[in-house]
């Protein structure tokens, strides 16, 4: 098993970006399709907290029922927040990358060179590895 996870929705094309950056650094992740199988509350909730946002950061606007949810309300707590997103996965931004290095929220996709594992990620890149 792989000690990268991408959380990934294949229709999104930042989400794309990041997992081709990760195979072409020679990982095979784990790829997990989050609309079709989302996170519990406390994956979810753990995965925010450890890339360091707050649960309105890691929530996605364009293209997901956010205006209509009213979840703009800034008096909304992260517990509403939270079954929003689990009510309606789309909400989750991505791609989250879950690594030896660390959790992002990869975007912009590059993000995901700080997180890879020793030889393959930003620093490699800097000293020669192959593009």
């Amino acid at each position: 098993m792989s000690d990268v996870i991408i959380w990934h929705n294949p229709a999104c094309g930042t989400s794309r970006t990041t997992l081709g950056m990760i195979r072409d650094a020679g990982i095979a992740p784990r790829v997990v399709e989050y609309l079709k199988t989302p996170p519990d509350r406390a994956t979810l909730a753990a995965t925010i907290a450890a890339a360091g946002l707050t649960v309105r950061q890691a929530m996605r606007e364009k293209g997901t029922p956010h205006a209509e949810l009213g979840l703009g309300d800034p008096g909304l707590s992260d517990d509403a927040l939270l079954d929003a997103m689990l009510a309606h996965p789309i909400l989750i931004n991505r791609p989250f990358v879950i690594a030896p290095g660390g959790t992002r929220l990869c975007r912009p996709s590059e993000v995901v060179l700080d997180i890879l594992p020793a030889g393959q990620g930003r620093a490699d890149a800097a000293g020669g590895r192959p593009a």
